[in-house]
């Protein structure tokens, strides 16, 4: 039974290393678990910080319920101006994230043999080492040459080989890959 385990072999996924394409321009999104400040000028009483419910949604005095999950901060100053109108004559909204999360559908999650397997937000330009420094690196039964990342590409998951050990053991930066939102890293455990 040992004997047949050692010889199973993975199946050939293409290098994320050797993808060194562009990063796409990023910007955040506020997600479930955010925090926003919520300044309006010259109106401190409805001015103030409040999370963002799991449902995406915030309230504030005079807005009630607000969809914040999946907007930029300006989308959300300008969505809140439009709501005020009704209240105070031209409102000018600012929106700080404080807190960040992001949306679900852009952390990187980790699984498997990580130190501390989790949820990341989304950084830009945001690497596998950055990746594995926040998760702790690797427990001493991962396989890290055998890990996978599986991304999302025009709407298709595709699974891409990336070399932890070679990275983390010995340094070698071309084992570093750029991460995408939504990347989940998966790490197996080795066979013996």
């Amino acid at each position: 039974m040992l004997a047949l385990t050692g010889c199973v072999t993975t199946p050939d996924y293409p290098s994320l290393s050797a993808d060194r394409t562009e990063a796409p321009k990023h910007e955040y999104l506020i997600g479930p678990g955010d925090t926003v400040n919520i300044t309006v000028w010259r109106n401190p009483e409805v001015s103030l910080s409040v999370p963002v419910r799991p449902d995406g949604k915030i309230t504030t005095p005079l807005v009630q319920d607000m969809n914040a999950s999946g907007k930029t901060a300006t989308q959300l100053a300008r969505d809140m101006e439009k709501s005020l109108e009704k209240y105070i004559q031209q409102p000018i909204v600012t929106v700080i994230v404080t807190g960040f999360v992001g949306p679900y559908s852009e952390q990187i999650r980790v699984i498997g043999q990580a130190a501390k397997p989790q949820a990341l937000p989304y950084r830009e330009n945001m690497s596998l080492m950055d990746v594995l420094i926040a998760v702790g690196g690797v427990t001493e039964f991962a396989s890290g040459n055998r890990a996978v990342i599986v991304r999302n590409v025009d709407g298709k998951q595709q699974t891409y080989s990336v070399r932890l050990n070679d990275l983390i053991k010995r340094g070698d930066l071309s084992a570093n890959a750029a991460m995408r939102p939504g990347d989940i890293l998966v790490i197996p455990e080795s066979f013996f």
